[in-house]
C-alpha cells in the first residue's frame, strides 16, 4: 500500500450520508451490499493486489457487516464472512504466503471430523448443512484470513489505513442508530439489552462492533490528530460511538473496547521516554474526564438504568441471579456435553439440538471456546491451543505491532460473549499476525517470511 493522504473528513461525511440515504430508502442497503464486493474485486484485480488492497476491502466489509444486517442489506447471515474469505483467497492468488501460516490449514483439518460426526448423529429434523455453516463460517473465515496475513510485512501507516477502512462504516452504523432511535429516554424501560437502541438488530453484535469503533477512533485521536480540528473531530467521533455503544445495554462490546484502549495506553506508556510518559498521563486524565461526562449523560438519558445494568441489577435495583444474561446455563450445558464426549465431541451444530434436553429450548452457544470443546472434543482443544499460542509466537519478533495485544484481546473477549456471529473477531484475530514495521522493509511488502 502506498502511504496516501486519505480525505478523512470527506470519507466520514460520505459514510454519514450513506446512513441517511439507507434510512430513507431501505432497499438501497442491498445495493450497497452488492456494490462493495464488486468494486472491491475491481480494485484488487486492477492493482494485482500489489499493495494488499484485498486487506482494505476485507476490512471495510468487516466494518460494514452490522450495518448491513440491521438494515436488511445482507443476502444471508454469513454473507460478509463468505466475501471476506473470497477476498483473502483472491489476495493469496496474487501474493506469496508464509509457509508457517499453513498451521491454520491444519486448524481447519481438525474441524473436519466434527462435520462427519454431525452428519451421522444429527436429528432428521435438523437442517445439518445450515447448522454446520452457521457454526464453522467464523472459524473458516479466521483460518483463511490468518493464512493470508501470517507474517505479512506491512508498514504501520498502512495498518492504520486498514483500521480506518474498518472505522468508516462504523460511523455509518452510528449515524443510523441516531436516526433509528433519536431519543434513548423514550425507549429504555429496563436493564436488559435493548433492540430499539441497537437499530432493531442484536445488541450484542452492535455493541461488539461499536466497541471496536471506540478503539479505532481512540487511536485516531491520540496518534493521528495532528491539528486542532482533527483533534476535535476525532474526540466527537469517539464520544458519539461510545455513547451509542453504552446505550445498547449490552456490556460485552463496551468493556472490550475499554480494555483495548487500556492495553494500547499501557504499551505506549511502557515504550515512551519521560516526556512521552507525561503526555500519556495527561491523556489518561482527559480520557477519564471524557468517560465521566459520557457516563453521566447516558445515566441521565436512561434515568439511571445504565448504572443498574452494569451493577447486574433489574429496573427495581434487585440483583439478578445470573451475571451473564443466561449464558452460564449454556456454558454449563456445553461443558457437560464435553465431559460426556471428551474425545470426539458431539459434532458440529449438534449442541443447539442437545441443549434443548437440559435447558428446555434450543439455544445457540454465545461462547466459541465452550462450543469448540463440546462439538469437537479433544480436537477442539488442539485447535484452541493453535489459536491461543500462535499469535504470541509471531509477536516475539514483531514488537513494532503496537495494536497486537488490543487485537488479540478483542478476539478473545468477543468470542466469549458473542461467539463468532459476525466476521470482526475472525478478521481482527488475523491482524495480530501481520509483521508490522515502522520503516520501509527491505523485501517486498507482499512477501511472506
Amino acid at each position: 500500500m502506498k502511504n496516501n493522504k486519505n480525505p478523512y473528513l470527506s470519507l466520514l461525511i460520505l459514510h454519514a450520508i450513506i446512513a441517511v440515504v439507507v434510512f430513507v430508502i431501505p432497499f438501497l442497503s442491498k445495493l450497497y451490499a452488492l456494490l462493495i464486493p464488486i468494486i472491491g474485486f475491481f480494485i484488487v484485480y486492477r492493482s494485482n493486489n500489489k499493495n494488499n488492497e484485498a486487506l482494505l476491502v476485507a476490512a471495510y466489509l468487516v466494518g460494514v457487516e452490522v450495518f448491513l444486517r440491521m438494515t436488511g442489506g445482507n443476502f444471508n447471515n454469513e454473507y460478509v464472512k463468505v466475501t471476506v474469505i473470497f477476498f483473502m483467497l483472491l489476495g493469496m492468488i496474487y501474493s506469496n504466503l508464509s509457509i508457517s501460516g499453513f498451521i491454520y490449514f491444519f486448524f481447519l483439518l481438525l474441524l473436519v471430523p466434527g462435520i462427519f460426526l454431525a452428519i451421522v448423529v444429527a436429528n432428521l429434523d435438523t437442517d445439518i448443512r445450515k447448522a454446520i455453516f452457521f457454526n464453522l463460517s467464523g472459524p473458516i473465515c479466521l483460518a483463511i484470513s490468518s493464512m493470508y496475513m501470517f507474517k505479512r510485512r506491512i508498514l504501520f501507516s498502512d495498518l492504520q489505513n486498514i483500521i480506518k477502512a474498518l472505522g468508516f462504516p462504523i460511523i455509518t452504523t452510528t449515524v443510523y442508530l441516531f436516526l433509528y432511535n433519536p431519543s434513548v429516554k423514550d425507549v429504555v424501560t429496563g436493564t436488559q439489552s435493548n433492540f430499539e437502541t441497537s437499530g432493531g438488530f442484536g445488541p450484542n453484535q452492535v455493541s461488539s462492533i461499536l466497541g471496536l469503533g471506540m478503539f479505532i477512533f481512540f487511536t485516531q485521536l491520540i496518534l493521528f490528530s495532528k491539528s486542532q480540528k482533527r483533534l476535535i473531530l476525532n474526540s466527537v467521533l469517539l464520544i458519539f460511538v461510545s455513547y451509542r455503544a453504552i446505550v445498547t445495554f449490552s456490556r460485552g462490546g463496551v468493556i472490550t473496547g475499554i480494555i483495548m484502549i487500556g492495553c494500547l495506553l499501557f504499551l505506549l506508556y511502557y515504550f515512551s521516554n519521560v516526556k512521552g510518559k507525561t503526555k500519556i498521563g495527561l491523556i489518561f486524565i482527559l480520557l477519564g474526564v471524557t468517560a465521566t461526562v459520557i457516563w453521566t449523560y447516558t445515566s441521565l438519558q436512561t434515568n439511571g438504568l445504565i448504572e443498574k445494568r452494569y451493577a447486574n441489577q433489574d429496573a427495581k435495583g434487585k440483583a439478578k441471579k445470573d451475571r451473564l444474561g443466561g449464558r452460564e446455563a449454556v456454558l454449563d450445558a456445553d461443558f457437560k456435553l464435553f465431559f460426556d464426549n471428551p474425545i470426539t465431541g458431539i459434532g458440529v451444530g449438534v449442541g443447539k439440538e442437545l441443549r434443548k434436553e437440559s435447558l428446555g429450548q434450543e439455544v445457540a452457544s454465545h461462547n466459541e471456546i465452550s462450543r469448540m470443546l463440546s462439538e469437537h472434543g479433544l480436537l477442539g482443544i488442539f485447535g484452541l491451543l493453535i489459536l491461543f499460542i500462535t499469535p504470541f509466537v509471531v509477536y516475539i519478533n514483531n514488537k513494532q505491532h503496537l495494536y497486537f495485544l488490543s487485537f488479540y484481546l478483542f478476539w478473545l473477549l468477543t468470542i466469549n460473549h458473542a461467539a463468532m456471529r459476525i466476521a470482526a473477531p475472525a478478521f481482527v484475530y488475523a491482524l495480530t499476525l501481520l509483521s508490522v514495521q515502522v520503516k520501509i522493509p527491505e523485501k517486498s511488502e507482499n512477501s511472506g517470511d
